[in-house]
């Protein structure tokens, strides 16, 4: 169980990188407006969304090479997008440069969540698959929280460069995780559908159950993978039931509106009423709660389940999203403020956050499970873009109307996890304790 553990730490790290390269921008964003002087079209386009553009072609696309060249091959590829991403960025002169450079790091983003659950899903019994496919989304907000971190303590480091240290600081993750993921084994289920190499995914089921019944688990993914095809099209009616979970899961978990809030903290908190490195290091607040409660989630999952943690997180946004609109537009404070939107987040995180890439990397059958993660993913990632495209026209100055309403667009993503509760409570399906098979045969009619 110990090298398990291991294995799926190292995997997970993927996640350090997604959250440390999509939230690092918070704190390069003013800098970067003043700078190159762009519009707030160009900037909600190219600065701030590129990255989430890529991370849109990462997912859609990223289940060919975690299908076709296998979750270890396609993991180490994403380190090495990372990588050059960080270094790309901190060195652009022009705004198009960075945008090309940021548009590679969402790229290695969206694979991410297409190839690491998945492996992790497929490296784990079915009674810590919650928890450990649940490290994914740990080590994504604890990047969060160190991307802040990073940005406070480098506000004022070198001038009108500060931005780029931000940015190219994560050149130093990306490289330990790409040396490290070269360590990790490739995954049983894949070996025995797409290499037809038993013996080696018999090896690696031999370190994940014990020795005795580890032949019977491979018998039993054999045997699911008897009733398809290795070419089969994920689009067709017996798979409509799993599709349509993984699509609501995703457009949920973008509709509260937590990137709204990630992606642009700083800029959030100073209409509040903190300016400056104040709401730099007020974004930490945020960071923390989201990781704690992200912990209390994943700690949760296997023994709640993913549907109560869903109603559970829902009930949170709806109170906490009403109080931030009320705080907004009754002027309330900005202590009372980040009170409520510190409660938005751990309800994020206790739901929706603990619960996403879990949920997607199970329900799919084995044959088609990484164009299904990438289906899932890559809604997630088209409304995450649609979102931070459209906010700077909410928040910047120029659009004067929009911003003296800003609170309007809380009030919007309540009445989404509304209908979020809605659905949880009577679509979303328990997955926890199930095998990947078993829950292939409950979720899939042929």
């Amino acid at each position: 169980m110990n090298r398990i553990i291991v294995w799926s730490i190292t995997v997970a790290l993927a996640g350090f990188l997604f959250g440390f390269d999509t939230v690092v921008i918070s704190g390069a964003n003013e800098p970067i407006k003043q700078l190159w002087n762009t519009s707030p079209l160009f900037h909600g386009t190219f600065i701030m969304s590129m990255a989430l553009w890529g991370t849109v072609v990462g997912s859609l696309f990223g289940g060919i090479p975690t299908n076709n060249w296998g979750r270890k091959k396609t993991l180490l590829w994403v380190g090495i997008l990372f990588l050059v991403s960080a270094l790309g960025s901190a060195l652009a002169q022009d705004p198009y440069s960075f945008s090309a450079f940021r548009f590679i790091g969402g790229v290695g983003v969206g694979i991410s969540t297409v190839a690491a659950p998945i492996y992790i899903s497929e490296i784990t019994s079915k009674e810590n698959r919650g928890k450990l496919v649940g490290l994914y989304q740990f080590w994504l907000v604890f990047g969060i929280l160190i991307a802040f971190v990073s940005n406070w303590l480098l506000k004022d480091f070198d001038g009108a460069n500060d931005w780029r240290w931000m940015l190219g600081v994560e050149a130093i993750p990306a490289f330990i995780y790409t040396v490290m993921v070269l360590t990790v084994p490739e995954s049983p289920r894949w070996l025995a559908l797409n290499k037809k190499d038993d013996a080696g995914a018999l090896k690696i089921l031999e370190i994940i159950y014990p020795k005795e019944t580890a032949a019977s688990h491979l018998q039993e993914i054999k045997t699911d993978l008897k009733t398809t095809t290795k070419s089969e099209s994920l689009f067709q009616k017996k798979y409509s039931k799993v599709l349509w979970l993984a699509f609501f899961i995703a457009f949920f978990n973008q509709l509260s509106g937590i990137n709204f809030v990630l992606y642009y903290a700083p800029e959030i908190l100073e209409q509040a009423g903190l300016g400056g490195k104040e709401s730099l290091f007020n974004s930490i607040a945020i960071g923390i709660v989201n990781l704690v409660f992200t912990f209390i989630g994943i700690r949760l999952l296997d023994k709640l389940g993913r549907r109560q943690l869903i109603i559970i997180g829902s009930i949170g946004y709806i109170i906490s999203l009403i109080m931030v609109g009320l705080c907004f537009q009754m002027d309330l404070g900005s202590t009372l403020t980040l009170t409520f939107i510190c409660t938005f987040v751990a309800s994020h995180a206790i739901g929706q956050g603990a619960v996403i890439w879990v949920f997607i990397s199970e329900i799919f059958p084995n044959s088609v499970r990484a164009y299904g993660q990438s289906w899932g993913v890559s809604v997630h990632w088209v409304f995450a873009a649609i979102i931070t495209l459209i906010t700077p026209f909410f928040l910047d100055s120029v659009q004067g109307v929009l911003k003296d309403h800003v609170w309007y667009i809380y009030y919007f993503f309540c009445a989404m996890m509304v209908l979020q509760l809605i659905w949880a409570i009577t679509k979303m399906p328990e997955t926890k304790g199930v095998s990947l098979e078993e829950l292939s045969k409950k979720l899939v009619k042929e």
